[in-house]
């Protein structure tokens, strides 16, 4: 998917020229494939294409390649999507299923998936997401103005719903705070004034570079424990304080109260962020402290060489 797919693919309408993209895409893939049908090891991070059974997978399979299939999010676990009903009903969980039997090792970003990955038939081990924190721009801290933000796609910025009213609440107390949300499309929410924002790399960087407090806030239900705390992490790793739902991975990544806050029901949100936009010493605290522990837990050389093992496991099998 190029970026022209990528942003139809997030929009409405313009189903002709989604199809006529899609279709290059598509050829693009499968020569990059025969290109490289050699290979010892195919490392993949979603399927091959998005429609249909695995049959490149099991094709390159059967001409001796090891499959890889890492994921960090509840794949199996059938989303529809918001902009093409049409995409949703192609869309099948059970392939993933299908990934996850035929691949020689899975991948997982948490230890919830592993164990799902396990019950679905597969060999599985857990290695949590890198995080390159060499790519955000340098954090400057302040106490003059505080920016609460919140970053992601179209299909998750409802869950900001699920605190409308606390969110509310902190609006009409604190007119010092700014709001910016990066990435959630024609996302409104009535009495926060949100500044919205496309998402692109560089706009990613420099909202992140403004923000003082993330926002993550998750349903309850099964498809959130599939979450590898993507959201949460970035906002670590650029220095911004993470304000998340309690459960699932949330409670192995945040340690409460030193590297941000963990939020278990829908009052203490409002109390949460009122306390953090009136303590800049805590907000100050809480981030360096933040920020630390993904240079220390999930540095990119570090989690790319657990990564390079068990690959290097795959191969060396076969060859020997």
């Amino acid at each position: 998917m190029d970026e022209v797919l990528y942003r139809l693919s997030i929009s409405k309408g313009g189903q002709a020229k989604k199809l006529l993209l899609t279709v290059k895409a598509i050829a693009r893939r499968i020569a990059f494939l025969w290109r490289n049908r050699d290979a010892d090891v195919l490392y993949l991070q979603r399927e091959l294409l998005p429609f249909g059974p695995p049959v490149l997978e099991r094709w390159m399979k059967r001409r001796g390649a090891k499959l890889i299939f890492d994921y960090d999010d509840a794949l199996f676990i059938k989303k529809a999507s918001r902009y093409n009903r049409l995409a949703s009903f192609l869309r099948s969980p059970q392939k993933i299923a299908d990934l996850i039997r035929m691949a020689d090792l899975t991948i997982a970003g948490n230890d919830w998936l592993k164990d799902r990955a396990e019950v679905l038939g597969g060999r599985a081990i857990t290695v949590e997401v890198a995080e390159d924190t060499t790519r955000y721009l340098a954090k400057e801290f302040g106490d003059q103005h505080v920016t609460i933000g919140w970053l992601g796609s179209p299909s998750t910025s409802k869950y900001l719903q699920l605190i409308a009213e606390q969110l509310h609440e902190d609006a009409t107390a604190h007119t010092n705070v700014k709001w910016i949300i990066v990435g959630g499309g024609d996302f409104v929410m009535e009495g926060v004034p949100w500044e919205s924002r496309d998402w692109s790399f560089e706009n990613e960087r420099e909202a992140l570079h403004a923000f003082d407090i993330g926002l993550m806030p998750l349903p309850d239900e099964e498809w959130s424990l599939g979450k590898s705390g993507g959201k949460a992490r970035t906002y670590m790793a650029a220095g911004v304080v993470p304000v998340v739902s309690a459960m699932g991975y949330n409670l192995e990544l945040v340690d409460h109260g030193r590297t941000g806050l963990l939020i278990s029901d829908k009052a203490s949100w409002k109390d949460a962020l009122d306390d953090l936009i009136r303590s800049p010493k805590k907000r100050q605290r809480l981030a360096k402290a933040a920020l630390k522990e993904v240079k220390t837990r999930f540095s990119v050389d570090g989690q790319a060489a657990k990564i390079h093992a068990a690959m290097k496991a795959l191969v060396d099998d076969v060859q020997s």
